[in-house]
């Protein structure tokens, strides 16, 4: 080989191995910007869990509404409520809800962990969610509303048996939304007649206030699952008959949409399913998500310990006393300072709390009456009348018979009791102060010993509690001798020798 053959033999071979390179750099390059990228997706990518414990009550719905708004900002693509609830206030579960409808967030319902359930209130927030999801040996149900603070006591006529509405099957949904939101197990068929074993006349029977109650919060849970394409027929009964569902029954009437045994789990299951968020249809990317659980914060929980009942109605005793003792001692400052920090955050939770104004009213009475036998002497009547008062206010205070929303009977027990034995000890420490010597006034002067300052016959002076008394007495009294008070006169004392 001369010696230009072998120059363009290595022009050549330069020239392909720079093709090989390029070539080789461009299928590497892709890789090594996934490669780069992918920690950082993986960071952004996560399931937010929020953990709806206990009765729903205002810090619920706060807790709730800030971490799906604190969702929205983080860029999380799912948010779960993992939900243990016996139920709520009505006005709190209706704030989360608005909440779960507005959120540009998919949200999951998840009734977790086993032996868990979303009664009542918890019922409504999971027919609001995009999915709803139970966990194995939990249940669901029992969402008939019940008044707090009394309704209509005039009866009214029962009326006739209501038949649940037939179910729109998913084709005849008036533009399909429902239908594209509701799970694949969903489309199976149509569920118009209901089982056997519902209640055939399930009808509120009650007061004109009680069938309002029922027909308002009957149309309000039909309309969502209308919207998420789940059994209205079976949501009624849930309001009518209080009917309860568990996790497998709930998944076979097309209740909720998956059976998970955790959120690893449910997040696999509910991957590639799509949902609707407001008009457009989203597909869930859910697969190996990391989990970021979001617990309240001090206000959250500060909030949660003020409105319970059991809490609130403390410190309304705490204030009351603290205020009362500062009027007996004034200038004690400490108990005073106590009352009324106490009073305040009182009639705050008070104000959050749905209470039985009459209640309240007995109690003020009671304690009113109380504090009066201490200025009157009734002989005990105010006292007990004020105890009797103070009791029965302190159990209508509550009226509930919601879960959590009431005060224990054993805490007003105790509070009763000691009450009584504070009547029962002013009433002994009066009648045996009834029985001791007079020790102030004229009255204790008499009888007592004074010394005689100078002879005198008939009249003279004395010596007396470190002061000289003009004095009247027999007239062989010497200096210095004892003698004993037996009257006053103005300024004078009438003496005899001991």
């Amino acid at each position: 080989m001369n010696a230009s053959s072998a120059r363009s033999h290595d022009r050549v071979s330069a020239a392909l191995a720079a093709v090989a390179l390029l070539v080789l750099t461009a299928a590497l390059l892709p890789r090594s910007v996934r490669a780069a990228d992918a920690p950082q997706r993986a960071r952004d990518a996560t399931a937010t869990v929020l953990e709806i414990n206990g009765p729903i009550g205002p810090a619920t719905s706060r807790y709730v509404t800030k971490a799906l708004d604190a969702a929205r900002v983080n860029g999380s693509r799912i948010v779960v409520l993992q939900i243990d609830t016996p139920g709520g206030l009505d006005t709190s579960m209706r704030d989360i809800i608005r909440a779960i409808l507005a959120s540009p967030i998919p949200v999951v319902s998840y009734v977790s962990p086993p032996g868990a359930r979303a009664a009542s209130a918890g019922t409504y927030i999971l027919y609001a969610s995009h999915i709803a999801a139970m966990a194995p040996a939990t249940n669901l149900g029992a969402a008939t509303p019940v008044a707090i603070g009394g309704g209509d006591s005039q009866p009214a006529p029962s009326p006739s048996p209501i038949s649940p509405a037939p179910r729109p099957t998913s084709d005849k949904h008036g533009d399909g939304d429902e239908s594209r939101d509701a799970a694949p197990a969903d489309r199976s068929g149509d569920h118009k007649t209901p089982p056997a074993d519902w209640p055939k006349d399930t009808a509120p029977s009650g007061s004109a206030m009680e069938r309002k109650v029922v027909n308002d919060a009957v149309a309000y849970i039909r309309g969502l699952a209308e919207l998420r394409g789940r059994n209205a027929d079976w949501a009624e009964q849930a309001v009518r008959g209080a009917a309860s569902l568990s996790a497998n029954a709930a998944l076979k009437e097309h209740v909720i949409d998956v059976v998970a045994r955790d959120v690893p789990d449910l997040l696999n299951q509910i991957d590639g399913r799509e949902v609707r968020i407001g008009n457009n249809a989203v597909k869930l990317v859910t697969r190996d998500l990391a989990v970021e659980n979001v617990k309240p914060d001090w206000r959250v929980e500060l909030l949660s310990v003020i409105t319970n009942p059991t809490v609130a109605y403390g410190l309304l005793l705490i204030g009351i006393y603290g205020l009362l003792f500062e009027g007996y001692n004034p200038g004690a400052v400490f108990p005073g300072v106590v009352g009324a920090v106490s009073l305040l955050v009182a009639l705050f939770a008070f104000q959050i709390l749905s209470v039985n104004y009459a209640g309240l009213a007995l109690v003020a009475l009671g304690v009113g009456m109380i504090v009066a036998e201490f200025f009157f002497p009734t002989f005990g009547s105010l006292g007990l009348g004020g105890l009797v008062a103070f009791v029965v206010g302190s159990l209508i205070l509550f009226d509930s018979d919601i879960p959590g929303m009431n005060i224990g009977l054993p805490v007003i027990g105790a509070i009763a009791t000691v009450g009584g034995l504070v009547i029962v000890a002013m009433g002994w420490l009066a009648g045996r102060s009834l029985r001791r010597p007079v020790v102030t006034g004229v009255q204790a002067m008499i009888g007592d010993r004074a010394e005689v300052v100078e002879a005198f016959g008939g009249k003279g002076r004395i010596r007396y509690g470190g002061e000289l008394w003009n004095a009247r007495g027999p007239a062989d009294l010497q200096a210095g001798q004892i003698v004993r008070i037996t009257q006053v006169d103005g300024l004078t004392l009438w003496v005899e020798p001991v």
